[in-house]
């Protein structure tokens, strides 16, 4: 296979998403030295293709040296959608490197006919929220989400993550449970628990939408928690266009 320059050229993404899995595949499979980079929160990782690194890497400063000592070329943040700090960190250190980096970033879900969302700006408020009138409540924001729901007494909690909860919650159930989830499974869930309210992150994609295709269809209040800032600079919404600009920035 003539790869030209592609053999060559080492792509690190910053991974964490199903889309970044996806694209090492893709750019893999093109040809690339691909690295993909975990911060190793999940114990047992989604299988990918080209070589794998887990762990952080000290800040912008450790990922600066990084870039320079792999001599990467090209780097890909596809970090989870509502990562606050990697993004901050990528485009410091890729801008120091002096390499071209975009980001990743699945489009957010968007309220449909039928939806009753609460739009809460952050977790906070979120739990204010759900305080306030709920009684029952699907709690799906990520084990490490979940704290600032631990001082509103009286919800009671359904709380689905991927790994165990090292502290869960008082007055909750805890499960655990890794996407994709069909429709006619969430609806099931939420008839079984009696839930009235649905927490969610705008997370996007269609691994985890069937618990909102639920809600609209039970006419479930739904608290959707809005992505914290990004840093400016080039964003993709999907693999392809990801692999895409992969390629323009070699070849350019």
């Amino acid at each position: 296979m003539d790869v030209g320059p592609r053999a060559n050229a080492k792509i690190l993404i910053l991974a964490g998403t199903s889309e970044a899995t996806e694209l090492a595949g893709v750019l893999t499979s093109k040809g690339f030295d691909v690295i993909s980079s975990l911060a190793g929160i999940t114990a047992s990782p989604t299988l990918r293709a080209g070589a794998v690194r887990s762990g952080g890497f000290g800040g912008a400063d450790g990922l600066t040296t990084y870039l320079r000592d792999e001599q990467v070329r090209v780097i890909v943040d596809a970090t989870h959608p509502f990562a606050a700090v990697m993004p901050f960190h990528v485009a410091a250190a890729a801008d120091r490197a002096d390499i071209p980096r975009c980001r990743l970033l699945r489009d957010p879900w968007r309220p449909q006919p039928g939806d009753r969302w609460i739009e809460a700006p952050d977790l906070e408020a979120a739990a204010i929220t759900v305080a306030s009138g709920a009684s029952r409540v699907f709690l799906a924001v990520g084990r490490n989400s979940v704290r600032p729901f631990a001082q509103h007494v009286g919800p009671w909690f359904l709380v689905r993550t991927i790994e165990p909860m090292d502290d869960p919650l008082p007055n909750s159930l805890a499960i655990c449970d890794r996407g994709p989830f069909t429709f006619e499974r969430e609806l099931s869930l939420l008839n079984e628990h009696r839930i009235d309210t649905i927490v969610t992150k705008n997370a996007g994609g269609q691994a985890t939408i069937a618990k909102l295709e639920a809600a609209r269809s039970l006419g479930l209040t739904v608290v959707m928690v809005q992505r914290p800032r990004s840093p400016q600079g080039t964003t993709v919404p999907s693999v392809a266009a990801a692999a895409e600009w992969v390629d323009e920035q070699v070849h350019s």
